[in-house]
């Protein structure tokens, strides 16, 4: 088990190259789950945890790593599975950062990381509904044997038991801009419908009119169509604002793709993600975004839509 994750940061180059690892563990059922092995700090037996009175139905407490208190939430539960009834089921956590916090996520056997790429990530069918926890899909074969992963909405998960305040502070807001924000459009790229609308929400109140897209080549498709139609994206959007991890094409990739067309090339974006760190300044730099946001900062959303503004000010 603690080999699992010992080369993590020799992982993090697969990143940009529309590449990811996933981590594959299972819910102590026949189902396989997964998450990005980018967003996980390690994976350990379930330690001795401490109640939390009062707190929500899925902490199952808290856990102490090296003297820092980490709150561990039942991902089975989490995700609207039943009270596993098996005795003596295998139990971990995998220790996780997502939006500049850090969590536990209870889980049963973790079973091995796999190395794919973005194209081989699939949007979850329609048909599943709104209300499914997952980002995407993927398949892998073992013993000639076809699986499908689910790879879970870490972020939907979290935003059902963290109250993310959409609100903006007092002062934020630049009011000489205000007039110019107006019915402008702006491009959100995510496939989490959670996030979108975290984003969405936030956004809206400037008067900006929103349009969303949910992984790289859908945002690639429909720009490069502007274009075909011989239409400037500058005039269309006020600027883009995309995740880095994305079933099909991720963040980095759409950015590359859009700063090698000259027909919208000037295009501003701004990535927002859920990974934190100097890692993403370095890959922002690489790939040519205007600005990097973690999630989730609403302050610092508006911030960036109101510095794009002034940067097209004469």
């Amino acid at each position: 088990m603690s080999g699992v994750l010992n080369t993590v940061d020799q992982r993090t180059n697969l990143v940009g190259e529309n590449r990811l690892e996933l981590l594959l563990f299972s819910l102590n059922s026949t189902q396989i789950f997964a998450i990005n092995v980018f967003k996980v700090k390690e994976v350990i037996k379930l330690p001795p945890l401490t109640k939390m009175p009062g707190s929500h139905h899925h902490i199952t407490g808290v856990a102490s790593l090296r003297g820092n208190p980490v709150p561990v939430i039942d991902l089975r539960g989490a995700i609207g599975f039943p009270p596993s009834r098996l005795e003596n089921q295998e139990e971990n956590l995998i220790i996780t950062e997502y939006n500049r916090s850090v969590q536990g996520f209870l889980v049963g056997q973790v079973r091995n990381i796999v190395n794919t790429t973005w194209t081989e990530i699939q949007p979850p069918p329609k048909t599943s509904g709104r209300s499914n926890y997952l980002t995407a899909i993927t398949q892998i074969t073992e013993d000639d044997i076809m699986h499908i992963v689910e790879i879970i909405d870490v972020e939907k998960v979290l935003a059902e038991i963290v109250d993310y305040d959409v609100s903006i502070s007092e002062g934020v807001l630049d009011e000489g801009l205000s007039h110019q924000m107006m019915g402008r459009n702006v491009l959100i790229v995510d496939d989490s419908s959670t996030a979108r609308a975290q984003v969405k929400g936030t956004l809206s109140q400037l008067g900006l009119n929103i349009i969303e897209c949910r992984d790289g080549l859908e945002a690639l498709t429909l720009l490069k169509s502007w274009c075909d139609e011989g239409k400037k994206v500058t005039d269309e959007l006020l600027l883009m604002i995309t995740d880095a991890e994305m079933p099909e094409m991720d963040g980095y990739k759409l950015t590359y793709e859009i700063r090698n067309d000259n027909r919208m090339s000037d295009l501003h974006i701004v990535l927002n993600t859920s990974l934190s760190g100097s890692f993403n300044e370095a890959m922002v730099e690489k790939v040519g975004c205007n600005d990097f946001i973690s999630k989730f900062q609403p302050d610092l959303l508006v911030g960036a839509v109101q510095e794009c503004l002034r940067k097209q000010v004469p």
